[in-house]
């Protein structure tokens, strides 16, 4: 198979299809499954992206009980693994016993950064640069007046020394509603130009940071003692969030439970999940060392509290929030009014999502709940069709041997019968 196809973009999607399935050894139901659409239908997806073929589906489930600052939400997320929505319902309930989540955020500011090189003199250019700071406004904001229309622009620059003969040039821009990244990509864009003309340097990289330290989400809940197993368990919770402090091991995978929960509701919006997965892990490191996410420890009368803080670089207007038909669905059932509530939303589903995850590895384990759940995928797998899986997943679950062996015997077994 030579995996080189002359004018493979041009082809219309049926005929780069039909090219697909004379080069590979696909059967046809496989390729009828990946040239499926769904709700978005051939010609949006094949402008879209390039060299499509079909869409990929994703399971979409709702997370319930929810009340972020007095506020009850459905959260739609699209996720593949096993037990996420029901940890997220779960710990969302717990929370609820102890008040609700409470959630802030700080303005929505992206970054976008200016690569000046060949800097002769860094204090003087960093003294011109800031010199001008109306006209570097000016000029950012005029490549995109709607969004100053509505509040957002450019609100502030600094300079930062990166190397000998190097500085970089922050944009700190407003964004509104929108994630921002194509405004922030063209604000630097147009003023790198003018950095090069200012201080005689040449500019290279132009584009936004992902690293949103300046669009932050913060969320904490109170999970009362008797709602989660009594004292012991509080404190072996703590127990086990210690580690991650201590660890970058462990604080990986911890902040890994996380991001299950964030990075599902970020997919179900159509949001930029890379963006928000180097977000946070990068501000996981900020001071140096990898860290976890959230924080735990325990009130005066022994209940355990839970924090979060997250960069949420998410938007509800623009991209594919807009061109996916299902994704607003998902917007429109979050009713969320702004990007900074839905950041908010995001902060309080990492943290409901980490509590539920350490509360399971503190007690009966990670993977009973897991693998109870995760017994009808095992089932299907096995060839159990319609009534059979629920069948066959129970008896997989009493058994405690939750395998596709074990589940191909109980299926044969259950067709004897």
């Amino acid at each position: 198979m030579d995996s080189r196809i002359s004018g493979f973009y041009k082809l219309p999607v049926e005929e780069r299809i039909q090219k697909i399935s004379e080069l590979t050894d696909l059967d046809e139901e496989e390729i009828q499954s990946m040239k499926k659409t769904g709700a978005l239908g051939t010609e949006v997806v094949d402008r879209m992206v390039e060299n499509v073929i079909g869409a990929y589906e994703m399971p979409l489930g709702i997370a319930t009980n929810f009340k972020i600052n007095g506020k009850d939400y459905l959260v739609p997320m699209a996720i593949e693994e096993t037990s996420v929505i029901a940890a997220a319902s779960k710990g969302a309930k717990i929370a609820r016993k102890g008040g609700g989540i409470e959630a802030e955020s700080t303005d929505p500011v992206m970054i976008g950064q200016i690569q000046l090189l060949d800097v002769s003199d860094k204090e003087k250019s960093k003294k011109k640069i800031l010199d001008k700071e109306d006209e570097i406004f000016n000029l950012a904001n005029d490549q995109d007046r709607t969004l100053v229309k509505f509040g957002g622009g450019v609100k502030e620059i600094e300079v930062r020394e990166v190397d000998e003969e190097e500085l970089v040039v922050h944009l700190y821009v407003d964004c509104r509603d929108a994630m921002g990244a194509n405004a922030v990509n063209s604000m630097a864009e147009a003023v790198a130009p003018y950095l090069e003309e200012l201080i005689g340097a040449r500019s290279r990289l132009r584009i936004i940071s992902n690293l949103a330290d300046r669009r932050l989400s913060k969320a904490k809940a109170t999970f009362p003692k008797e709602e989660i197993g009594g004292k012991e368990v509080v404190d072996k919770i703590i127990e086990a969030y210690e580690l991650a402090e201590k660890d970058p091991y462990r604080a990986s995978t911890h902040n890994k439970g996380i991001m299950n929960g964030v990075i599902a509701v970020t997919l179900a919006t159509g949001n930029d999940t890379r963006a928000m997965e180097s977000g946070a892990h990068s501000y996981a490191s900020k001071n140096g060392e990898y860290k976890p996410l959230t924080q735990f420890h325990k009130d005066k009368e022994g209940d355990l509290v839970g924090e979060i803080e997250i960069p949420t670089a998410v938007g509800t207007i623009g991209g594919a929030t807009r061109v996916h038909p299902t994704a607003q669905a998902c917007l429109d059932l979050l009713n969320v009014e702004s990007a900074q509530e839905f950041g908010e939303v995001l902060a309080s589903v990492g943290l409901i999502q980490n509590f539920a995850a350490l509360r399971a590895l503190a007690t009966e384990g990670i993977q009973k709940g897991h693998m109870s759940l995760h017994a009808k995928n095992i089932a299907i797998m096995a060839g159990a069709e319609g009534d059979q899986v629920d069948k066959v997943a129970e008896e997989l679950v009493k058994s405690d041997e939750i395998t596709s062996d074990k589940a191909e015997k109980i299926l044969k077994k259950l067709e004897e019968n």
